[in-house]
């Protein structure tokens, strides 16, 4: 599994980032997360508000930090 944080490094972004990995070590789901805080290329990604979180290419969630709980449903769906 692919998953993408998207932010340019607020403190939103960050949680995001910290949220995810830990839903990932909590499930022990085989994933790479990935972050990208370069504009073009969330802007490339269709992401016009961020936070936001990509698995496996699909937009899951934008503008907002999820619960940890939240992301390991995502990831386990």
């Amino acid at each position: 599994m692919e998953i993408k944080v998207l932010g340019t490094g607020c403190p939103k972004c960050k949680t995001l980032e910290k949220v995810t990995r830990e839903a990932v070590a909590e499930t022990g789901v085989d994933a790479t997360v990935t972050k990208v805080e370069d504009i073009t290329e969330i802007m490339s990604s269709g992401v016009m508000m961020t936070p936001a979180l990509i698995i496996d290419g699909k937009i899951v969630v934008k503008g907002r930090v999820p619960s940890v709980e939240e992301i390991k449903r995502l990831i386990t769906a």
